[in-house]
C-alpha cells in the first residue's frame, strides 16, 4: 500500500480544491493527529468560519436585544432571506421556490398536508422499499391521518434482494399500470443505505404522466450532487442541512415548492405568522395573507442561532462551486473504488452503483465474510480513528467528501482494512 499512499499524495497536490480542507475542523484522534473522517453523509464537519459568525450573532443579541431584529449587519427579521440565493443555486431552483425552515421530517409533513390529497381510487403513496425510517413513519402517519390503511395504501417498490438498488424503469412501469391509484410519489434523491443516485427527471415525469404529485427527500443529495429541481418539474422537495451541508446537528432544514403552486388557492396548507406576507405580518389582523413563494409554508420566526451555521456552510459552497466539487467527488470516489478492487476485492463488496452518474460520494460496503466480520471491521476502524458509518443489517457506509477528504485519506482507509483483515 505504500506506493498507493505516495501516489495519493501526488494526486492531492494536483487537486485545485485541496485548500478547502483547511476550512473545516477535523476531529482529533487521541494524540495521534486528525481522524480520517468519512461520515459526512451522517454529520458533516464544522466550518472554521462558523465561530466568528456565531459570535457575531451572540454579540448582536448582547448589544442590541430586540433591536437585533432590525439593526446590525444581518438583521434577524429577514435572516432566512440571506440563505435564499445560495440555497436556490445549490438545488437548481428559483429563489422564490426555496426556504430554510424547521427540520426535515417537519417539512415533509407540511408538504404532504399540501400535496397528498387522496380522492376516490387515487389514495396511495409510492415510496422505495427500505426507505429511511423517518420517511416511512411520516408517510404511514399521514395515511392514518386521512383515515386510510397503510397496508392498503402504502406501496413500497423495490428489489427483493439485499442490494436495495431500484431501477427507474420499475417506477415507470408501476405508474403506467397503477398510476390512477397513486396520489403521491415520494422518493429519495440518493438512497441513504445503498448510495444510489436516482434520475429525478425521469421519476418526476413518470409521476406527472400518471397524474400524481411528486416530491423528493434530498437529505443525501443536497450538497452531494448537482440538482435541477425547477427544471425537473418536481412539486416539492425537502432536505436537512447537517450532512453534506455541514451545518451541525439539528440545523435548520430546507424546503422547495415549484413556482406553479405559488399563490394556489387549491392547496391546503398549515399556517403560521411567519408564512404571512411581511407587509401585513405585524398588523396583527385575523386574516391570513400568504407570503409570496415557498415562504408561505413557514410557520414560526426563524431560529437565528440554528440558521447561522447554514449561512457559514453555504458561503463555503459558493466559494468552491458545486460543479467543481462534483468533479472532485467523482474522482475521489473512483479512486477509493479502485483501491478497494485492487487491494480488498476478496474482502469487500461494493453495493453502490459503479456508474458515477448513479452515485454521489458514498460507497456502501459489505464484508464478504458476513455481518459479524463487518461489525469487527467497522469497530476496528473506529478504534484507529477512521470514522465510517454502520447501517443495519450489514452495511459500512463510507463518504469521501470533496470539501475536506483527500485522496490520501482514501488510501489510508484501504490500508487500515487491509492490515486488519490480513491478521491471522
Amino acid at each position: 500500500m505504500k506506493s498507493w499512499i505516495e501516489l495519493s499524495r501526488r494526486m492531492d497536490l494536483d487537486d485545485p480544491l485541496r485548500g478547502f480542507r483547511q476550512e473545516f475542523w477535523i476531529p482529533p484522534h487521541q494524540d495521534k493527529g486528525e481522524q480520517l473522517y468519512f461520515c459526512g453523509n451522517s454529520l458533516g464537519l464544522q466550518p472554521r468560519r462558523l465561530k466568528k459568525i456565531m459570535a457575531d450573532e451572540l454579540e448582536a443579541w448582547k448589544q442590541l436585544g430586540v433591536e437585533g431584529h432590525f439593526k446590525g449587519d444581518k438583521p434577524w427579521m429577514p435572516y432566512h432571506e440571506f440563505l435564499r440565493e445560495p440555497l436556490a443555486g445549490l438545488v437548481g431552483a428559483l429563489p422564490a421556490e426555496v426556504v430554510a425552515m424547521n427540520s426535515l421530517t417537519v417539512n415533509l409533513h407540511l408538504m404532504m398536508i399540501s400535496f397528498f390529497r387522496p380522492q376516490g381510487p387515487r389514495r396511495k403513496i409510492l415510496i422505495e422499499r427500505q426507505p429511511f425510517p423517518s420517511d416511512r413513519y411520516a408517510v404511514e402517519s399521514q395515511l392514518r391521518f386521512h383515515g386510510l390503511d397503510p397496508e392498503e395504501c402504502l406501496v413500497e417498490l423495490g428489489s427483493d434482494s439485499n442490494e436495495r438498488l431500484i431501477e427507474e424503469t420499475a417506477i415507470e412501469d408501476y405508474l403506467q399500470e397503477h398510476g390512477q391509484e397513486v396520489a403521491l410519489v415520494l422518493w429519495p434523491g440518493v438512497h441513504y443505505a445503498s448510495g444510489q443516485l436516482f434520475d429525478l427527471d425521469r421519476i418526476s415525469a413518470a409521476a406527472r404522466r400518471a397524474g400524481a404529485h411528486v416530491g423528493f427527500d434530498l437529505a443525501h443529495a443536497v450538497g452531494n450532487v448537482p440538482l435541477a429541481l425547477h427544471d425537473s418539474g418536481v412539486d416539492f422537495a425537502v432536505w436537512c442541512s447537517y450532512k453534506y451541508l455541514n451545518a451541525g446537528a439539528g440545523a435548520v432544514a430546507g424546503c422547495y415548492v415549484h413556482e406553479r403552486h405559488h399563490g394556489s388557492t387549491d392547496l391546503p396548507r398549515l399556517h403560521g405568522w411567519w408564512g404571512a406576507d411581511p407587509s401585513v405580518r405585524f398588523k396583527m389582523g385575523p386574516r391570513f395573507v400568504a407570503a409570496p413563494g415557498a415562504d408561505a409554508w413557514q410557520l414560526s420566526n426563524p431560529p437565528i442561532l440554528a440558521m447561522a451555521p447554514v449561512r457559514a456552510s453555504l458561503e463555503v459552497f459558493e466559494e468552491a462551486g458545486m460543479q467543481r466539487l462534483r468533479q472532485k467527488s467523482v474522482a475521489l470516489t473512483a479512486w477509493l473504488e479502485e483501491l478497494i478492487h485492487r487491494e480488498l476485492d476478496a474482502v469487500l463488496e461494493i453495493i453502490t452503483p459503479a456508474d458515477p452518474h448513479r452515485r454521489g460520494c458514498q460507497l456502501s460496503l459489505r464484508v464478504r465474510a458476513g455481518r459479524e466480520s463487518g461489525r469487527k471491521v467497522f469497530q476496528h476502524l473506529e478504534q484507529q480513528g477512521i470514522i465510517t458509518d454502520w447501517r443495519e443489517p450489514d452495511i459500512i457506509r463510507v463518504a469521501p467528501v470533496p470539501l475536506y477528504n483527500s485522496f490520501e485519506d482514501c488510501a489510508g482507509l484501504v490500508a487500515a482494512i487491509s492490515a486488519f483483515t490480513e491478521q491471522p
